[in-house]
């Protein structure tokens, strides 16, 4: 089998630990039974050896196939990994998504989308990149009784995500750690407001009103201040005509959703104010994870 994950920006501003959506930008794992235990990497990774003992998505499947098989099966995987790590675009929500769907797939149980979400909430305890990972699209989602809670709107194709991939990674257990444990109600009400009406503006394709919804008192400021050249950034797409720009996840890569005809002028100027940093337009992915035989 082979399978197809999405990588996902999350939070989206004012969308802290719920809000998210899928990129056309994959990792793509192959799976087949083999004589011996085997792991080989291309793209992301495929420097690093250690990934090939200690793979967290092999780790995973393993746990997940063994409870449904008794059989002990070995099995190759090869894995062709597109989304950065470290950088804000759901690597980790890829890998625990894709090792979960793949591991019912090869031991031959059916299961809905519902319920692998819900299991790779076990692995991801906030599930701001596991339910676009999981559905695609946009998507807005609680936790109940440790169950998601989810809600998903498809993204036209005459939108694009212009993305700006920092040279320099950020870690998201480190960046929690300067969150503060307590903030001011004005705050939190500040942030409230725009969820509301940032979710309300996806549904309604009310695009204009993204550029008042998409601001955040919580978690980006804080973040950012590690690369600050990411308030440029921000400053720059949003003066050519991004429909809102928004730390990726807990960074150091920046999302501005914009019209398609406006794509590739903002990736210019972009780039050519940011030569050191990688920058691409991609089509937003409405299918979430994709198993093929």
């Amino acid at each position: 089998m082979r399978i197809r994950i999405p990588a996902t920006s999350a939070n989206l501003g004012p969308g802290f630990d719920s809000l998210g959506l899928a990129i056309s930008m994959y990792n793509y794992v192959t799976i087949k039974p083999y004589t011996c235990h085997s792991v080989s990497i291309k793209g992301e990774g495929a420097s690093k050896s250690r990934l090939k003992v200690n793979n967290i998505f092999v780790s995973i499947f393993r746990e997940v196939y063994n409870e449904l098989s008794k059989d002990q099966k070995k099995f190759r995987f090869e894995f062709e990994n597109n989304i950065p790590f470290s950088r804000g675009l759901g690597s980790s929500s890829a890998v625990i998504v894709g090792a979960i769907a793949s591991a019912y797939e090869m031991a031959e149980v059916k299961i809905n989308k519902e319920k692998i979400l819900n299991r790779a909430l076990a692995y991801e305890n906030h599930p701001d990149n596991i339910a676009p990972a999981v559905y695609g699209g946009f998507t807005t989602s609680i936790v109940v009784d440790n169950c998601v809670k989810t809600l998903k709107k498809e993204i036209p194709s005459y939108l694009k995500a212009v993305m700006v991939i920092p040279d320099r990674a950020m870690s998201t257990a480190h960046s929690r750690t300067q969150l503060p444990k307590a903030y001011a109600l004005r705050d939190v009400t500040f942030n409230s407001s725009r969820v509301g009406l940032l979710s309300a503006a996806f549904f309604s394709e009310n695009w204009d009103m993204l550029k008042y919804a998409s601001f955040d008192k919580i978690h980006e400021k804080r973040r950012m201040i590690k690369l600050k050249e990411l308030f440029t950034v921000r400053k720059i797409a949003l003066k050519n005509g991004a429909l809102m720009s928004t730390l990726s996840g807990s960074g150091s890569s920046f999302f501005s959703l914009v019209y398609e005809k406006d794509a590739k002028n903002i990736q210019d100027i972009l780039q050519k104010a940011f030569s050191n940093f990688r920058v691409e337009v991609f089509d937003f992915d409405n299918i979430g994870f994709k198993v093929e035989k």
